[in-house]
């Protein structure tokens, strides 16, 4: 099992973003168009983080014209360019699945100081 962990460190990104629950982030995503690739940035609020090592993932929310939208991001994928924090939020929850059910203001996680 040593040549696991040898292959997966290789595929580790050397600095891998930090991504803290709550906190609205701008995620850069590649896409690919055939054989063309752009560069597409999706930002919300993280509202779950899973796993650990090279599986490792985090769930960004956003609402767009008035419909929530969910996406999941592997943090060591080769196709999520960078993350930028925006702001940092303040909450008491490894997972903010609550706000699916919240509209509007009510929806919003205050911001730490």
């Amino acid at each position: 099992m040593d040549f696991v962990k040898e292959i997966t460190a290789g595929m580790l990104k050397a600095e891998a973003p930090v991504v803290n629950i709550g906190s609205t982030v701008r995620v850069h995503v590649r896409i690919k168009e055939g054989d063309k690739s752009r560069i597409q940035v999706f930002e919300g609020t993280v509202i779950a983080k899973n796993n650990s090592g090279i599986a490792e993932t985090f769930t960004v929310r956003r609402v767009s014209y008035g419909v929530g939208v969910e996406r999941v991001f592997p943090i060591h994928s080769p196709n999520v360019e960078k993350v930028e924090l925006v702001r940092n939020g303040k909450v008491r929850r490894a997972k903010l699945y609550y706000l699916r059910d919240r509209v509007g203001k009510a929806a919003k996680v205050k911001e730490q100081i």
